[in-house]
This record gives C-alpha cells, structure tokens and sequence, in this order.
C-alpha cells in the first residue's frame, strides 16, 4: 500500500487577526454596506421604472393627441365616397390639385352649399402654386345626371359630387380636400392672430360684415377677413369676390408658412383642427408645409375659368367656354402661367399673380384697365 497523503492543516487566523475580521464592528460595517447596495439597486428599479412610465404615458398620449386630430380633420364631410373619389399623390414630390371650399354651413346643418371653390395646383419641387376660381354659379352636370349650379352639388350629392363636377369641368384629377365653414374661417383666422391682407379695394358692404375696410396693407381679424372674401358689392359682383378671396388664401398661405417651424406647426394644426375638414394626414399637412416654406406667395398664379353667362332656360348660369378653358389647363398641367381671365370672358396673353391682383382696384379687371407684371407692352411695340 502506498503512503497516505499527509492531511493539510487549514491555517486559522491568530487571535488577534480573528477578532479584527469578525468584531462587532465589522459585521454593522458588512450590513450597512450590504443596505446600501440594496438600497442602490432600489432607486436604480425606481428610476428605469419611473422613465419608462412616462415614456409610456408620452407615447399614449401623442397617440391620443394624433386620435383627436385626426378624427378632428376627417370630419363627417370627409366620407368613403369622398376617398374613393380622389387619387393618390405625394405631396412633397410630385405636383397635384386640391379643392378648396369656403361653405356657408352652421353647427347643426348637413346640408349646405359650397359658395367658394377654388382648385389649386401645388408643385412641392418647384414652390409653385396656382390658384383658379370656379364661379358658384357655374353649370355642371351632377353624378346622378341632374343638371345644376356647382355650388348646390354639395347639398345634392355631398363634397364627392363636388369633386367629380370639378374634375369633369377642368378635365383633371384632384388628389386632396379641404372645405371651412364662414364660422370656421372667422374662427381661424383670430387663431392664428389674424392676417395681413393687401387690400385693393374699399369694402363697406352691410350684406357681407358689419365693417368698414380701408384699401392698403393690414392686419384683418376674422370678422375683417370674412367680410372682405364675402363681398360681391362691385361692378363685376362674384368675379371680384373670387379674386379676393385668391389674394386672402395667399396672405394666410404666407402667414402659416413664414410664421410656423417644428416648435409651432403642430399646436397650430390642433388649434385648426376643429375648423377645417381635409383629407389629408396630419405627417402629409407637415410635410407640404416644411416643403412650401420659402415660398414667394406674390407670385402664385392667379385666374378663374373663361366663361360667359346663359340664362335662355330661366336659370341665371355661368357657362364655362370649353375650348379656352382646355387651353388654360393644359397649360396649368403643365406647371405654366395659366393666362386665364380675373373676370367674366375668355382667356388672355397676359399673366396675373396674386400680386398683381392687389395692385388693382376692381374697376381696373372689370374695365379692362388692369396692368399685370407678366404682360408684353405690345401699345409700346405698336407705336414703332
């Protein structure tokens, strides 16, 4: 047999060293140590528990806030009907038409018509917008074959009929929706601390607002500004509205894009939220806007469609002149000046911008007088 092993002999600690490892001392000494990671790992739990609360109850409530205003801006105007109606496009990319309508609704009402439509062209890419003015009174042919003014399609067969009556009259499809009541325009308007408005005219028209508005640049409150948009007390009536009206959506078109950054456009989209209807996203109204910032808002295209009047069937229309119509928007289409009227008649050779609008008074569109920034001086070339 072999030899065994010698047992080890585990070395003990003397006395002295004993007593300093485990004295009363150290043991209160290993404890309060042992509280304090305990009590380290507590707080730790606390706080990543506490951030992810909020980072949860934040998340909840942006998803709440989109819920609202989304549900805000598709009101019960912006239907199925209305949806599949309208075609896709990317609005920081590509050029598309939106409808816009000024209705003359009221809490409580479903049924009301549409007294301003405006189609608009919008080039993202090239900073381009143009403006053209239907006349409310404009004969179409309505989706159930009715033939009526274009601005009772609203009532008869709801935003969609609207919009079908406008791509069949400019031969166009319209991608985007937005409509405001005159309530919801006044509204509006104080919201965002009014706008400035080059006023071309004089305006004292009980009909239309109980205000007295001065011509010249000004800041008009909502009052002020539905007023101005509503009158028709001029010598050309509903044409000399629709050209105000192109002039305020350009002055609120450079309010909301030159006064706005990421710090206030979306408190000013949940403040807008319950008075304008639109189909677009909250993330598409951001995008269009960080896209169009910069742009010159004097120089968007201005006009409304060449037509004529017609009342042989006892009904007073406006009757589109479809050949010069066509013309205008192909050349719309095709992101050029438009070189369409600013009052009742054909088409002509000169440009207008918004701008231009405001540089003459009434009298000057309906007389014929008007002088635009993109005219030739062909009296200049006659004289020669």
């Amino acid at each position: 047999m072999g030899k065994k092993k010698p047992v080890q002999q585990t070395r003990r600690p003397s006395v002295g060293a004993s007593s300093r490892i485990y004295s009363r001392d150290n043991v209160s000494r290993y404890s309060e140590r042992a509280r304090q990671r305990r009590r380290g790992k507590l707080i730790r739990r606390t706080i990543v528990c506490t951030l992810l609360a909020v980072l949860l109850c934040g998340v909840s409530a942006a998803g709440l806030w989109v819920s609202k205003i989304a549900g805000n801006l598709h009101g019960v105007n912006i239907t199925s009907d209305l949806l599949a109606t309208l075609v896709d496009s990317n609005v920081t990319s590509d050029p598309f038409y939106m409808l816009l309508l000024g209705t003359d609704g009221r809490p409580g009402e479903s049924s009301f018509r549409s007294d301003t439509i405006v189609l608009s062209r919008i080039d993202p890419k090239n900073k381009q917008v143009t403006l053209i003015s239907i006349p409310r009174d404009t004969r179409v042919t309505l989706s159930n074959g009715e033939t009526a003014k274009i601005n009772s399609a609203h009532a008869l067969g709801g935003p969609d009929d609207v919009v079908k009556a406008v791509n069949e009259l400019c031969g166009i499809e319209i991608s985007h929706y937005a409509e405001v009541s005159f309530e919801g325009m006044q509204q509006l308007v104080d919201a965002i601390g009014g706008v400035e408005v080059d006023v071309p005219d004089k305006i004292d028209d009980p009909k239309a607002g109980n205000v007295v508005i001065e011509p010249g640049l000004q800041k008009l409150n909502g009052e002020e500004a539905l007023t101005f948009c509503r009158s028709r007390a001029f010598a050309d009536g509903d044409y000399t509205r629709m050209r105000h009206q192109r002039i305020f959506i350009a002055a609120l078109a450079k309010q909301v894009l030159n006064n706005t950054d990421a710090a206030t456009i979306f408190p000013l989209i949940d403040s807008l939220s319950g008075m304008v209807e639109t189909d677009m996203s909250i993330q598409d109204i951001v995008a269009l806007a960080n896209a169009m910032r910069g742009m010159n808002t004097d120089e968007i295209w201005s006009a409304n469609i060449p037509s004529t009047t017609d009342d042989s069937t006892g009904v007073s229309y406006v009757v589109a002149l479809e050949d010069e119509l066509a013309a205008m928007m192909e050349r719309v289409d095709a992101g050029e000046d438009p070189r369409g009227p600013q009052t009742i008649g054909s088409t002509t050779d000169a440009s207008a911008t918004v701008g231009d609008l405001s540089n003459n008074e009434a009298s000057d569109w309906s007389n014929g007088t008007a002088s635009v920034s993109g005219e030739t001086d062909s009296s200049a070339e006659g004289e020669e």
